[in-house]
Formats: structure tokens, sequence, C-alpha cells
């Protein structure tokens, strides 16, 4: 498994490279249902939300600024999808990550692809932009640049040089829209990089064969 990761980082590293850091545009998605864990239609389940959702019963209240890793997105509560909807998703990329439905099935993709942190990341990010709070803000900047800008974790997603140097410049006084050039940057990745091999991936065609059976048994 440590050999398929690094190949995998690899062949992103050098993807990469070749994504253009000025690219106009933000490929930010809209209003969403909750983040919140859930057992969702897919095989996301398996990423423990479950046990994360108990140990959030269980554990005292904290203060609104006191905040864990467990505050940021693991997975997407989303209805079953459709057979039109999971048709759409081979139309553009921009249409698989305007559900959420489309996000849980890509996202776990990735995860067999060792690449789960890129779209953890831009979940990430997405709910960092809408936080408010001055304490709350530096404090998700904070755990987002500990778990996938910094060079020290092992879910650090492929930035180049100039998108880093901005973030740790930044980090002294962080905003909302501290990481926006670095979720670009991935959101591109992914797109040109992760994205064609799903639309060939078993995951997706079994999905949208499934669909047509139940389409046409209805």
């Amino acid at each position: 498994m440590g050999s398929e990761r690094m190949e995998m980082r690899k062949r992103q590293m050098s993807a990469a490279q070749e994504t253009p850091g000025s690219t106009v545009g933000q490929h930010g998605v809209g209003n969403r249902g909750s983040n919140a864990c859930c057992f969702c239609w897919c095989c996301c389940c398996s990423c423990s939300c479950l046990t994360v959702r108990n140990q959030e019963e269980q554990r005292p209240m904290r203060a609104s600024h006191e905040l864990g890793r467990e505050d940021l997105p693991t997975c997407e509560e989303s209805p079953a999808p459709t057979l039109e909807e999971v048709s759409a998703w081979a139309q553009s990329f921009d249409k698989l990550m305007l559900t959420p439905a489309g996000r849980n099935a890509f996202r776990e993709f990735l995860r067999t692809e060792f690449s789960e942190e890129n779209m953890l990341f831009w979940m990430a990010c997405e709910e960092l932009k809408k936080e408010a709070n001055k304490n709350i803000i530096e404090e998700k900047a904070r755990i987002i640049y500990e778990d996938y800008v910094s060079i020290l974790s092992p879910k650090e997603v492929s930035l180049d040089s100039r998108v880093r140097e901005v973030i740790n410049r930044n980090m002294v006084e962080p905003s909302q829209h501290i990481f926006d050039d670095a979720q670009l940057q991935i959101y591109t990745l992914m797109h040109r990089d992760s994205y064609p091999r799903f639309m060939n991936s078993a995951l997706y065609k079994d999905l949208l064969q499934s669909l047509s059976e139940k389409s046409v048994e209805a």
C-alpha cells in the first residue's frame, strides 16, 4: 500500500506542476445541505461516521472557539442519487461536484486511489468560507494548515511553492479566504487527474448500471 500511495503522490505532484496558479474563477459550490456525519447512501459509511457521531454525543459541550478536527467535514448527508443525476456527472466535473451525492461518490473513488485528502481539503475550505467569527476562522485555518498544507502531515496535498508561500505569510492573521488559491489548485488537479479515471471506474459504471436497471424495472 505504501508503494501505491507513493506512486499516486508522484502523479499528483506532476499534475499539480502543470496546473496554472492564477486560473480565473472560483470553483466553490453554492448552498448545500448539512455536512453533518450520516449513514449516507454510498460506501462512505466506512469513514467511521457512526463512530464520530457517538463520540460527539458522549463528549462535553465545548466553547464555540474550541474546535477539533472532528468539526471539519467527514461525509455529507445526501439522498440516493437518481439516474439523471448520475448521468449528468459525466457531462462535467462541475456537475459532479455540485451535489453531495456526487461528492460522496467521487470521494469514495479517491479513497481507493489514496488521494481522499484532496476532497477533504476542498470540503474543509468550503466550510471555512462560511465562517464569520474571527476566533473560529483562526482555529479552523490552523487545523486545515496542519492537516493538509504542512509538509509534516501525512495528508499533505500537492501545492506549488508560490501558493504555499502566500498561505504561510497570511497564517499570521488568516481570513476565511486564506486557502482560496490552494483550493482552486486542488480542484483543478482533481478535475484533470482523478475525474477522468473516476468516469472509467467500476464504482461509477456499476452505480450507473444499477440505476439504469432499476429505471427499466420501474
